[in-house]
C-alpha cells in the first residue's frame, strides 16, 4: 500500500458515489462538500491522521457527501476487499469500528426519510435483499442486517444506487444477544424504526435428517436463530414503537411453522416458537397502535429448476409437495395459498 499525492482543489471521492476504497491523510487535508439546494457547501473537514471513504466502504450506500483537497495531500488508499479480509480475521476490531461508525452517523440521522427506519434482519440474495429493495422503493430509509457483512455491503450498494435510497449495512448474529444489542444500537442510531422485518433462519439440509441423528448444537442453535434471535429483534424495537404509538413487525415463516414434519425437527421447532411468539406480541401490543404479523411464505422462493424440487416428499404424514395444494410449480408459478398472513384480529 503506497501513499499517493493529490493536488490542492482536486475531488478524491464525488458526491453519491459507491467508494470502494477506505482512504488514510497521511498529510495535507480534504473538506466535505454537499450540493444544497443547487449550491456547494462545505460540511466538514479531515486533516492528516483522519480517515475518509468509509460510509460507502463499510455500510454500502453512496457517499453523501464529495470529498476535495484543499492543499497538496499524501494519502494512502486501502481496497475494499483487502479491509472486509482484514475484520473478518479480526472480529473485535471489527465491532470497535462499526461502532465508531455508527457513532459517526449518527450527526446524520436528521437526513433519514421521515418515514422512519425498516429494519431487515435476515438479508440474503432472494427475499430478504427483495423486501429490503421493496421498503428503499417506498422511501423508507432501510437497514439490513445478516452475518456476511462483505456480501451485505454489496446487497446495499446495489440497492442505493438503484432505488437512490439510504442504505446501511449492519453486520448482525442472531444467535448472540451481545451482537444483537449492537446491531441495533446501530439502526436506532439512524433514527425510529417504524417497520421490523425478521427475516432470519438457520439453514438446514433439503434432505430429512434422522431424529436420533440432529446434534443437539444444531438444534440449539436453530431455535436461536429462529426464535431467540426474534425475540432479541423485538425488544430492541418495541420500546421506541410504544413510544410512538405505531409501528409494525413482521416475522417471516414457512410451511415449517404450521406442520410438524418429519426430518425437519429443529426447523420446526424453531418456527413454531416464533408463531407463538408473533402471536403473543399481536395480542399484547395491538390495543397500543402496533401492528405484528406472521407471513407463511409457503413455497420455495427462488427455487432451482430441479427435478426432483417438488419430490421433497416425507412419507407417512410428512408433507407431500405433490398433495398439498399452493407448493410452488417452478421457481414463478404458485397457488393462490402461496402467502398467508396471520395475525390476530
Amino acid at each position: 500500500m503506497e501513499a499517493e499525492y493529490f493536488p490542492p482543489k482536486q475531488d478524491v471521492i464525488l458526491q453519491n458515489e459507491a467508494p470502494t476504497d477506505l482512504y488514510i491523510i497521511v498529510s495535507g487535508a480534504v473538506e466535505f462538500i454537499a450540493q444544497i439546494e443547487g449550491l456547494e457547501q462545505t460540511i466538514g473537514k479531515a486533516v492528516a491522521g483522519e480517515i475518509f471513504g468509509e460510509i460507502g466502504v463499510l455500510c454500502g450506500r453512496p457517499q453523501p457527501f464529495a470529498v476535495r483537497t484543499t492543499e497538496i495531500s499524501q494519502i494512502l488508499r486501502l481496497n475494499r476487499t483487502s479491509l472486509m479480509n482484514i475484520l473478518r480475521a479480526n472480529p473485535e476490531d471489527e465491532r470497535i469500528i462499526m461502532n465508531n461508525l455508527l457513532m459517526k452517523m449518527r450527526t446524520m440521522a436528521s437526513s433519514a426519510s421521515s418515514r422512519g427506519i425498516a429494519a431487515i434482519v435476515g438479508v440474503g440474495p432472494n427475499l430478504g435483499r427483495s423486501i429490503a429493495r421493496k421498503f428503499a422503493h417506498e422511501g423508507y430509509t432501510v437497514a439490513i442486517l445478516a452475518r456476511d457483512l462483505d456480501r451485505l455491503s454489496r446487497f446495499a450498494d446495489e440497492i442505493a444506487r438503484e432505488e437512490k435510497a439510504q442504505v446501511f449495512a449492519i453486520r448482525i448474529d442472531c444467535s448472540d444477544l451481545r451482537s444483537v444489542r449492537e446491531a441495533f444500537e446501530g439502526v436506532l442510531s439512524l433514527g425510529f424504526v417504524e417497520v421490523l422485518v425478521y427475516n432470519a433462519y438457520q439453514p438446514v439440509s433439503w434432505n430429512p435428517t434422522n431424529f436420533t441423528d440432529i446434534k443437539v448444537e444444531q438444534f440449539e442453535k436453530s431455535i436461536a436463530v429462529s426464535s431467540v434471535g426474534a425475540f432479541h429483534c423485538a425488544q430492541q424495537v418495541l420500546p421506541g414503537m410504544v413510544e410512538r404509538g405505531r409501528g409494525t413487525i413482521l416475522f417471516s415463516g414457512c410451511s415449517a411453522s404450521l406442520n410438524g414434519i418429519a426430518g425437519y425437527s429443529e426447523l420446526c421447532c424453531g418456527k413454531f416458537a416464533m408463531r407463538g411468539l408473533s402471536e403473543c406480541l399481536a395480542r399484547e401490543f395491538q390495543p397500543l397502535g402496533i401492528h405484528v404479523a406472521h407471513v407463511i411464505i409457503h413455497g420455495i422462493v427462488a427455487a432451482p429448476r430441479l427435478a426432483n424440487c417438488r419430490e421433497l416428499c416425507m412419507q407417512g404424514g410428512q408433507f407431500t409437495a405433490k398433495r398439498r395444494k399452493g407448493w410452488i410449480d417452478g421457481p414463478r408459478r404458485a397457488g393462490p395459498d402461496l402467502l398467508v398472513l396471520a395475525h390476530s384480529r
